[in-house]
């Protein structure tokens, strides 16, 4: 059934292009991902400064596990923002392609 719409799919074709959509939709869920990632880091960050304060045998350990937890936070809430700024980018894309489209 995809071939056959690929088939017909001409000049004067209504189809609606979907890359746009589908592209927008990656980038959505990579976001949310980058967003899952910083939340669950950041947990990690705070469970282990809870850890440095609960066994100060290992604190110097733990702080650093600290650090390394909140480093990968704002890596991925980083990559979150990189990512819904690509969300923006392919709509506007998008916009424009469909404003730029000539019937003759």
């Amino acid at each position: 059934m995809e071939e056959e719409k690929k088939q017909h799919h001409g000049l004067f074709s209504h189809h609606k292009d979907e890359s746009g959509e589908k592209e927008e939709k990656h980038h959505k869920h990579m976001e949310h991902l980058g967003e899952f990632g910083a939340a669950t880091a950041g947990a990690i960050a705070l469970h282990e400064k809870h850890e440095a304060k609960k066994d100060p045998e290992h604190s110097h350990r733990h702080k650093i596990e600290e650090e390394i937890a909140a480093a990968a936070a704002v890596g991925s809430a980083g990559y979150s923002r990189h990512e819904h700024h690509d969300i923006k980018e392919a709509e506007k894309h998008q916009d424009h392609d469909k404003k730029n489209h000539h019937h003759f």
